[in-house]
Order: C-alpha cells, then structure tokens, then sequence
C-alpha cells in the first residue's frame, strides 16, 4: 500500500505504477470501500495527505487535504458557526461501520450529499478549487480560491461524483456557508407515498423556502411519516410554518416535531437505519412525480424504501433481480447506482447504471484525457 504524506509522494506513486504497468485503487478513510467489485490493485491511501491548509470563515472560503476527516471539519466550522451546506452523506453506517470514517476527499469524490441537497445543490456545486495528480503523474490545478471565479474550465465539478477514477485530489477548496440560526420540522403522517410527494411537491412550489423534503413509510408500530425542515432567522422560520401549514391542512393535521423526534427522522434519512440492513442496496434517481409508482411497484415484490430530496430520491433496500431495478429506474427516466451488495453480486452487477453509447464515449474520453495508461481502472466499477 502506497501512504503519500505529501504531493511528492503522490506524484512519486502514480509515476512507479505507470511505468511498472500497475493499477493504483485511490482510497482514504475506507468508508465506501465495499461499493464497488473486489479489486486487484495497490492501494494509493490519501490519509496522510490531511489537515487544513486556510480556513477564513469571513471569506466562507476554507482550503482542505483530502484525508481530513469529515466530523473534524465539520467541528472546526460549528465553531464559526459555518457547515459545510450539502450537508455531507458519511456511507460508513450502511455499511455496518460507525460514522465518522469519511474524509472530505472521499466524500468529493463520491459527490455525497445529504438531505438539503434539495436546496443547496450538491458537493459539485460547492467546490471552489482544487490540487490533483493525473493519472500521468502530473499535477495540475483547477479553480480558485474565490466564490467568484469564472476563469476556464470547471475542472473542479468532475472531481465530484468521479469515485476516484481520473485523478487523485491532493488539496479542496470549499465553499462555506452559515449555519441557520433555527430549524423546524413541519410533517403530516399517515400518507401514502403519492400523496407524500404530492405535498412535498406543493410545498417546495410554494414561497415556504425548504430546506429539505422526505418520507419514510409505515413500519410496524410507526405511521408514516412525511416531513419538510424550514431553516433560517426565527421569525422567518415562524412565519414560513405557518404558511406551510396552512397550504397542508387539506392533506391532514400538521404537526412541528419536537426537537428529538425531528433530530431522529433526519438522521435515519442519513443513516438508512430503516431499511434492511442485510439485503442490496439501491440508490435511484428520478423525477419526484415518477417515485410512488416505481417504490410501490418493488414494494410489492419485497422492496424497502425511504424517499428522500421530495420525491427524486429513493434508497431502496431490495433483494431481487437487479435488472428489474435498472429497468424500472430507466422507464421512470431515472437511473440506479448499487451501493451495497454481496461479493459476488457486485462481481457481476456494474455500481453505475449503464449509460446510453453516446455517453460511455464521453465518458471514457474525459478518462483517458487525464489517465491515458488507465492507472485508476482497478475494475471496481
């Protein structure tokens, strides 16, 4: 296992691997190593590569390696009273592990966003800049170190969501937002998951301003449950409830959570904890409006679902026949991403949804302009 604790060594790694024909699997905190199919390649682990390099919180600019940890970021900025606004999704509970293992690198990298996505944008949309090594060990620097920037190429919005298969990222710059001064939580229970994303639809349609949008369905003992989270000044959050509520009443009573029970149904949203935690995996995007036919078609044959970014995003726990998860993400105009599975179920089933020819061109085009010799193709996805 390759253990850079600089660029240098980066660069040093990746150019032995290329002239030694090896793969190199780019990884940090291991959150997310179980997505994907096994490999057979030389770890290149980032984990040393850690720290801040220049946080100023007037600025909401902050400058990080990648192999600083999640929770600790998020620490230094609720010190200034800043977050990080995608509000970061750790993959290490689904996966039976503790949170707290994800490192900003792998997070970027995986374009992992949470429930405010909704309202917010994704981790593509809220990285400045960044320092990375090519797949032919050169480095190369993107963005800046401004919200302003318009200069060139957005390199930076590849990283997210690239999974480690251009470039290894040896530095972020991020943008930084504050934290509201109050949250609260709007919901109605006992709807179905039609009318769940009728009123989550009606709601983000509204003047309201929310922040995020989601439902989790009946379990044994517990309705279900469908909640909106308002953000902001006090009295904007008070008047915006009330607002809410008033568009709501004819779906059914409205209630504000309490502190406790809000924190519990975002944090499941985050966790997954709902679902089956031993059967596949699915996370499916599509159009809100498609969501309640497809999880009510896969409920049927077994599925386990939570609804989350008002309806465009459906974590479906499901152990039957992968091709029938593709199909139906596909006829919704969605697509299907498997993030956890057995080994041998992710050796023959691809993590990414397979993209039209068009787009597997494009794709493979952008990845062989910063890996020609293929030094991040491990076969993992």
């Amino acid at each position: 296992m390759a253990l850079p604790n600089s660029e240098a060594d980066v660069i040093a790694a990746i150019s032995d691997a290329v002239a030694r024909n090896e793969r190199l699997a780019i990884m940090s905190g291991g959150s997310k190593s179980a997505v994907g199919a096994n490999i057979d390649a030389a770890p290149l682990c980032l984990a040393g590569l850690e720290g801040v390099v220049d946080y100023d919180p007037a600025e909401l600019v902050l400058t990080v390696r990648p192999g600083t940890r999640l929770q600790d970021i998020e620490t230094l900025l609720a010190s200034e009273r800043q977050m990080l606004a995608f509000e970061p999704f750790d993959h290490g509970p689904i996966f039976g592990k503790a949170a707290g293992a994800a490192t900003i690198g792998g997070v970027v990298a995986a374009g992992a966003a949470g429930s405010r996505r909704l309202s917010a944008g994704g981790a593509r949309d809220h990285v400045l800049g960044l320092r990375a090594v090519s797949g032919r060990a050169e480095t190369f620097v993107a963005g800046a170190k401004v919200v302003k920037n318009v200069t060139g190429y957005d390199l930076p919005k590849l990283a997210a969501n690239s999974w480690g298969r251009l470039f290894a990222i040896t530095e972020l710059t991020l943008k930084v937002l504050p934290r509201p001064e109050m949250a609260t939580t709007v919901a109605l229970s006992g709807l179905d998951a039609g009318k769940a994303v009728e009123m989550m639809a009606q709601a983000m349609g509204s003047q309201a301003d929310v922040a995020a949008a989601a439902h989790q369905p009946s379990s044994p003992g517990k309705p279900a449950l469908t909640c909106l989270r308002l953000e902001g000044f006090a009295p904007s959050v008070a008047a915006r409830s009330r607002l809410v509520e008033a568009l709501l009443v004819p779906l059914g009573p409205v209630t504000l959570l309490d502190d406790d029970t809000a924190k519990a149904f975002w944090s499941d949203m985050q966790t997954l904890s709902p679902l089956a935690s031993d059967a596949p995996l699915w996370r499916i995007n599509v159009p809100p409006s498609a969501s309640a036919p497809l999880v009510g078609a896969l409920e049927a044959e077994g599925g386990q679902w939570l609804l989350d970014w008002a309806g465009g995003l459906i974590w479906l726990a499901f152990d039957g026949d992968p091709d029938r998860v593709r199909a139906a993400a596909a006829a919704a105009g969605g697509h299907a991403m498997l993030m956890r599975g057995s080994a041998g179920l992710r050796s023959t089933v691809p993590v990414f949804h397979p993209p039209v020819p068009a787009v597997a061109a494009l794709e493979e085009r952008v990845r062989r302009a910063f890996d020609p010799a293929g030094v991040f193709e491990t076969g993992r996805f």
